[in-house]
């Protein structure tokens, strides 16, 4: 009778390879995903359609809605002030550029033509080419505050890893509290929201935790292939759920966090405070964590009896000898931890004493790279710069967005078109656009150009019919972090796709139905908890 739990032979006869060996699992050693025959026609296809269409709209279609804008229905002052500068025809064609160049770069990004960087890179100078941003302020963008803390962070976060902190604490963690099956999910729970307060790159985390929860998905006989079994299925797409989600509990979780709370901050004329972010939705995340789990284990993905006990003995040995390893916590590790619960609870006061937390973290990067004090030096600091010039290209348009006043031209025009007036319920206006932001992300591949495209149009309802920017837009930007249903939805995902672990099926159901109830989520609490925090102006429903 055949042993369902049996080592396949090709890999009893590979000794090169060994399943509790944490270097297996490196994100180097994963095999490399070839696209798709659609994705490769889709990439194909990417820059004559980008360039025809910036061509079009750029220069043959004039868009009516686009012509004879008046000054009075501009909402932003660098808008009217542009608008007085160069006159109203002259105006209207940078927002005919404007437009162009947002498409053009739209359909590169989606299509993955080229990569995001070199669209950005694109992006930029063809807002300064065509005259819609003056090149001072198009190259400025690079320089942006957020770009600033997203550079800082990356410093911190390069301390945790070169020191080992964050390894040491995942495997403590998991060897003091991952006493079985159920435990080890609930364990890695608790290590992403921990790492998330610290680590603002998802793919920082999924890169850390991945040689860690693949060791114990090896121990409890989960393989890849055709031999996959559900505490493998799981512990990955927990994790992966788990690594956004923590993400979505700071405003630091990640760059687009960051990038929708500048976007918001300069529509209101004031800041999103990292503490204001974190009692909103910490929260929130943490308890959809728990549904997750709940979904995964008795209703997904079940544990039969024998999935629940280990399968290779000594298994959860070879992790406490890979602990072992990192020998006693040294006066390195300790300062990198000081470092960070200093910076934390600066973050998490910056509404009492103001500073803001690009200058904590720029004054904490400081601290850890100073010779002979410090923690790190250069040559230790990984810093992805092809994700940095893609955020430049995100904050030019975002510029552009500002000097143009296109998301609230268009809003306007759809709405008027639609025949939609300014009496519109607050609620179906939150319905709508936390909706549309939430489920974008299955066709979206980028977080931070959904949240170029979404947060600015929230920014255009919410002046349009006189309600707070805050009580819409910031709903919208906290529905930014829900990318774990497809591989192509977010770095993690593609990442842990290419363990092999699941399918599309059972990431797309699981992910799927965790996507709605966070919807739902919102949704209760734009009448309970955002309206307490006075982010609602009234609820959503309006019924209290």
């Amino acid at each position: 009778m055949k042993d369902e739990n049996a080592i396949p032979a090709a890999e009893q006869n590979n000794n090169s390879f060994d399943p509790l060996d944490m270097h297996n699992y490196r994100i180097e050693h994963l095999p490399k995903r070839e696209r798709s025959v659609f994705e490769k026609s889709l990439a194909a296809a990417g820059i004559p359609i980008a360039i025809l269409v910036f061509i079009l709209f750029g220069f043959f279609i004039d868009l009516p809605f686009l012509q004879n804008i008046d000054s009075s229905t501009l909402v932003s002052a660098s808008a009217q002030k542009e608008f007085e500068r160069i006159g109203a025809e002259a105006f209207s064609r940078h927002n005919a550029y404007m437009l162009a160049v947002f498409l053009g770069a739209i359909i590169l990004w989606m299509t993955q033509a080229l990569p995001n960087y070199l669209t950005s890179l694109i992006l930029i100078i063809s807002l300064v080419l065509t005259g819609v941003l003056p090149e001072r302020e198009a190259y400025a963008q690079l320089g942006h505050p957020v770009m600033w803390l997203n550079i800082m962070s990356f410093v911190l976060a390069s301390m945790l890893v070169a020191t080992g902190v964050a390894k040491r604490f995942a495997l403590w963690f998991i060897l003091r509290f991952g006493k079985n099956a159920g435990s080890i999910f609930v364990s890695f729970i608790v290590i992403n929201i921990i790492l998330s307060a610290f680590i603002s790159a998802t793919t920082a985390k999924a890169a850390i935790l991945l040689p860690i929860f693949m060791v114990i998905a090896a121990i409890y006989g989960a393989r890849s292939g055709e031999r996959k079994n559900n505490f493998g299925r799981s512990i990955v797409l927990q994790n992966l759920l788990n690594i956004n989600l923590g993400a979505g509990a700071f405003v630091t979780g990640s760059g687009a966090n960051l990038l929708a709370a500048a976007l918001i901050g300069g529509a209101i004329g004031g800041s999103v405070y990292f503490s204001d972010w974190m009692v909103a939705m910490f929260p929130i995340m943490v308890g959809l964590m728990f549904v997750g789990y709940m979904l995964a284990m008795k209703v997904f993905f079940p544990l039969k009896p024998d999935e629940r006990l280990p399968h290779i003995k000594g298994g959860m040995e070879r992790l406490r000898q890979e602990y072992q390893k990192l020998g006693k916590m040294d006066v390195q590790e300790l300062k990198a931890v000081v470092i960070f619960l200093l910076i934390l609870g600066f973050w998490a006061t910056d509404r009492l004493h103001g500073i803001s937390a690009t200058a904590v973290a720029f004054v904490g990067a400081i601290v850890a790279l100073l010779p002979r004090v410090g923690i790190v030096n250069w040559n230790d600091v990984d810093i992805p710069w092809h994700l940095m010039l893609f955020s430049a290209g995100a904050y030019t348009l975002g510029a552009g967005f500002g000097i143009t006043d296109l998301p609230s031209i268009s809003v306007n025009a759809f709405f008027d078109h639609l025949g939609i007036g300014d009496e519109t319920h607050f609620w179906v206006l939150y319905l709508l656009l936390t909706g549309v932001m939430i489920f974008s992300a299955l066709v979206f591949q980028s977080k931070t150009m959904r949240t170029m495209i979404f947060v600015p149009i929230a920014i255009g309802v919410a002046n349009r019919f006189g309600f707070s920017v805050i009580s819409l837009a910031l709903p919208v930007a906290f529905m930014i972090e829900h990318v774990y249903v497809l591989p192509f939805n977010s770095k993690p995902a593609a990442l842990l796709y290419e363990t092999d672990q699941y399918s599309l099926t059972d990431t797309f159901k699981f992910g799927f139905t965790m996507m709605v109830i966070a919807w739902t989520l919102n949704i209760i609490a734009g009448e309970t908890w955002f309206k307490f925090l006075g982010i609602t102006p009234e609820g959503v429903f309006g019924l209290f």
